[in-house]
């Protein structure tokens, strides 16, 4: 330490430039990287910086279309706006804060203001391509990892106005990323549903929207399960839809100038505020919060000027106004709310009077399981004093249980079962942002059961405490949750209890991207110079002619069987997760129906068509 005092010099002191400082701290500036298992993954952030730019063209005015293209490791993004300035495409792309949306008259309600969204993809990309369509002429530039390759003349074009985008991640940076479709169908389907009457033209199919957010609940929400036909309307600035259904939890979807903010904010808050507070004026009942908002799935988008988010990703709206000299968001909300709803429950007394019936149904439950809850909740503040079932990450530990969201975004719970496979993860785990949860023998199957179960079976109690979840997915204390059991039919059948667990109860934490399986090696191939560990059969075959000369070939059969010191390398950086993704015909009743419901004959025949995977999976393990 000495040393390094004595030699703090001028010499110490570095000036990075642009591209060097969003590789080197590519977090600040995309979140945080991954490989593509997560909704928020960084390669994700690429995309949608590159496609906000072409949105805001449209919200202005200019360009009906947008074309993109994503292949294994490529992204391209067309669009039909007014394209940029010629002379000024090689800056928009590579110089800091540099770009339109700072004149507010040529973007009054953008999503990108700081000039930073298509520099940060430049940066991180291996290539990156812009090239403008203006006036029929056009500019190519190239790049590569930010650094100018091909920056080319003007030349005639006969193209429409607009500009193009290609870009490929750098690999380095995002190890093993891979894009899932899911989650771009997921992306591309929201910037039509915040824009109607926008075309995008996703790798040759088509998606549109005319009824905005009413389409994005239709597409979000199992239909069989509304109590009543959504309720849709709109303001200027302000869009909102809402149902309630027979599921659990509260699932909002809320939207600032088409940014999808996954954590909430302001905006979202007011509209919570602003449901109950109608609701208990129109019925003439002072309901209890927790019984108007249980069970119900809503969307809110609003456009505002100059909005401030708490982070560079734009997940959670921090903007205490709409305007620098306009209304409050919780009195712009709020007014909004109370006379557009009001009115459509007037309106629709059919309407009015299933909600009045779902408000009560929570009342009564709630009510119902008020003394078992207390006594479960004091059961679990007691176990968390005198047990080790839940081993948490000091994140958690250091500040009282309570953490801002970019720290949350780093944390993950493993959920795992048996001493042997705890100990392993706990000796391997990186304690700072790591926590594992111990599950005793096999969790019990609580399909078909009320939440009454949940507080009245301890390994289900306490879980539930751990992930402080109780109350909806507000607290929640750990962006992943990673059900991590042994590769055999013991393991599999751990990992579906525990599905069922959270569909049934908790369906928002798989809805939003929470809940995945973890992916752990199957086969250790090695030589005295080399090892290799192979997550599949065909890997254990390539590593196998890699090696040559009959290598060592390890079958895991158990987490149990891996040391803490291997194990290090499947929880790391390089972590292999399985997402759990319900697909938009994905019904939650009928998925837990078949697979853990009474229809055996039906669960049999499906067993026996698929008996392949069986077959298969015993070959692997020879």
């Amino acid at each position: 330490m000495a040393d390094q005092v004595a030699n703090y010099t001028e010499d110490s002191i570095r000036s990075l430039d642009w591209k060097e400082h969003i590789r080197l701290r590519p977090g600040m500036y995309i979140g945080k990287l991954g490989d593509g298992s997560a909704q928020d993954d960084g390669i994700y952030v690429l995309v949608k910086e590159v496609i906000d730019n072409s949105i805001d063209e449209h919200m202005m005015g200019f360009g009906k279309t947008i074309d993109v293209k994503v292949s294994e490791l490529k992204v391209e993004v067309r669009d039909y706006g007014r394209g940029i300035p010629l002379g000024k495409v090689v800056d928009c792309v590579s110089k800091i804060n540099t770009g339109g949306k700072y004149d507010s008259g040529a973007f009054q309600k953008s999503v990108g203001l700081n000039g930073v969204g298509t520099k940060a993809v430049n940066a991180l990309s291996t290539y990156f391509k812009v090239q403008s369509y203006r006036d029929g002429k056009t500019k190519v530039a190239e790049f590569e990892r930010g650094e100018v390759k091909n920056d080319a003349d003007e030349t005639t074009s006969s193209g429409r106005n607009g500009t193009l985008i290609v870009f490929k991640p750098d690999e380095t940076i995002f190890k093993n990323y891979h894009f899932i479709p899911q989650y771009l169908d997921d992306l591309i389907w929201n910037y039509c549903f915040l824009n109607a009457g926008l075309t995008i033209n996703f790798n040759g199919v088509k998606y549109h929207s005319e009824k905005g957010l009413y389409d994005l609940l239709s597409r979000k929400t199992d239909v069989d399960s509304l109590r009543y036909p959504i309720i849709h309307l709109r303001g200027e600035d302000i869009e909102i839809a809402l149902s309630h259904t027979n599921q659990y939890g509260e699932d909002y979807y809320s939207f600032v100038n088409g940014q999808y903010t996954t954590q909430g904010g302001t905006h979202q808050a007011a509209l919570r505020e602003a449901l109950v507070k109608t609701v208990r004026e129109f019925y003439n009942k002072n309901f209890d919060a927790t019984d108007v908002r249980a069970s119900i799935v809503g969307a809110i988008a609003v456009r505002v000027q100059e909005p401030v988010f708490e982070s560079q990703t734009k997940t959670k709206l921090g903007s205490q106004n709409v305007a620098p000299d306009g209304p409050t968001m919780r009195t712009f909300v709020n007014e909004f709310v109370k006379k557009a709803l009001d009115d459509f429950l007037h309106k629709n007394p059919k309407t009015a009077e299933a909600l009045q019936k779902r408000i009560l149904q929570s009342e009564r439950e709630r009510k119902e399981i008020a003394g078992i809850k207390k006594l479960a909740n004091e059961r679990a503040r007691k176990a968390n004093l005198h047990n080790k079932k839940l081993r948490d990450c000091r994140i958690h530990l250091d500040d009282g249980n309570k953490v801002d969201d970019d720290l949350k975004n780093a944390t993950t719970l493993f959920i795992t079962e048996g001493d042997s496979a705890s100990g392993s993860i706990t000796k391997s785990r990186n304690v700072q942002t790591q926590a594992v949860f111990s599950l005793r023998g096999k969790p019990l199957n609580c399909y078909g059961q009320t939440k009454k179960v949940v507080y009245e079976n301890e390994e289900f109690n306490l879980l539930q405490h751990a992930l402080n979840i109780e109350d909806g997915l507000e607290g929640l204390r750990y962006d992943k949750i990673v059900i991590a059991t042994d590769a055999d039919v013991d393991g599999m059948h751990i990992r579906l209890l525990l599905l069922t667990y959270f569909l049934q109860f908790f369906p928002d934490l798989v809805r939003r991207g929470h809940v995945y399986i973890l992916e752990t090696p199957l086969f250790r191939v090695r030589n005295k110079k080399e090892t290799i560990y192979c997550y599949s059969d065909i890997e254990r075959q390539k590593a196998i002619e890699k090696l040559g000369n009959k290598p060592e070939i390890t079958r895991f059969k158990g987490l149990g069987e891996i040391s803490p010191d291997e194990f290090k390398g499947f929880i790391g950086a390089d972590m292999r997760l399985e997402p759990i993704i319900l697909r938009k015909d994905t019904s939650i009743s009928d998925i837990l129906k078949f697979y853990m419901g009474k229809n055996t004959p039906d669960r049999q025949g499906f067993i026996i068509d698929n008996l392949r995977v069986e077959k298969d999976i015993a070959e692997e393990a020879v």
